[in-house]
């Protein structure tokens, strides 16, 4: 990015010096440039830019507002990407991601959720984007449009069956949740208290396993896993605070215990 001050001081150059600084410029691989309020070139500039198959790109926004609208586009254009296996809805202002083996019925989870409210992102295919060092943001393809597949109906259109308020065109991802068959070999935690983190891009994130068998509510179970989410976010751990009350309590009895064991009278 050429601004004035660059501009100004090429023109104060003599004339044989700036070519040789130009073509040693040049020399690098650089994939265009862009020259800031509005100046000219020069024909030097122009002529050795063309000779090396690089754009020049003027603009007439000043240098630091130019730069204040180019950075957020090259850190979204060039930041950490994958793709993902999953389904991803908003669900009370959280991002949660659907995953699980094909055909378990993430899709169906989704769907039942933006039936009763919540906003429908990805299915199937989540793109997912690391922005900075701490939060991932996915999206579906551009190709999807907001369609899901539905097993037995086939693809679907969510806006057009329940308006433009439930879909979103991406949203931060939160907590993952992991749909599995019931295992009887495998109890899941009981309590909450074991929580369970995965990684996506380098960035850990909540994990919630949630075993599947016939009459379970999944999607209020999804809801509440939301919520949950939120509560912990504001500093309220439900499952934290029922132990420390047990804890506390089994103390007390405890202490009675030993006061009663050490009393002779």
């Amino acid at each position: 990015m050429l601004g004035e001050t660059e501009i100004t001081y090429l023109k104060s150059m003599d004339p044989t010096l700036r070519r040789e600084n130009l073509k040693k410029f040049f020399s690098f691989p650089i994939p265009c440039v862009f020259i800031t309020k509005g100046q000219e070139p020069g024909p030097d500039l122009l002529e050795i830019a063309a000779s090396a198959g690089v754009a020049l790109i003027r603009s007439h926004l000043k240098t630091d507002e130019f730069y204040n609208r180019l950075k957020p586009w090259l850190e979204e254009e060039f930041s950490p990407t994958t793709n993902l296996h999953a389904s991803l809805a908003d669900v009370f202002g959280v991002g949660l991601l659907f995953v699980g083996k094909s055909g378990i019925g993430k899709s169906e989870c989704v769907l039942d959720l933006v039936e009763r409210g919540h906003r429908f992102v990805a299915d199937d295919l989540v793109i997912a984007r690391r922005r900075g060092r701490s939060v991932v943001v996915g999206r579906g393809h551009e190709l999807q449009k907001h369609h899901m597949e539905i097993r037995g109906v086939g693809l679907i259109d969510i806006p057009s069956l329940f308006g433009v308020r439930a879909v979103r065109h991406q949203k931060r991802i939160e907590v993952v949740v992991q749909l599995e068959h019931w295992d009887h070999g495998d109890p899941p935690d009981r309590t909450g208290l074991d929580t369970e983190t995965t990684t996506i891009l380098d960035v850990e994130l909540p994990k919630m396993r949630v075993p599947l068998n016939p009459g379970k509510n999944i999607t209020v179970i999804a809801e509440v896993i939301a919520m949950n989410h939120l509560l912990k976010y504001s500093g309220i751990d439900p499952a934290q605070r029922f132990n420390d009350r047990l804890v506390k309590q089994l103390r007390g009895r405890s202490d009675v215990q030993r006061y009663l064991q050490e009393d002779d009278e």
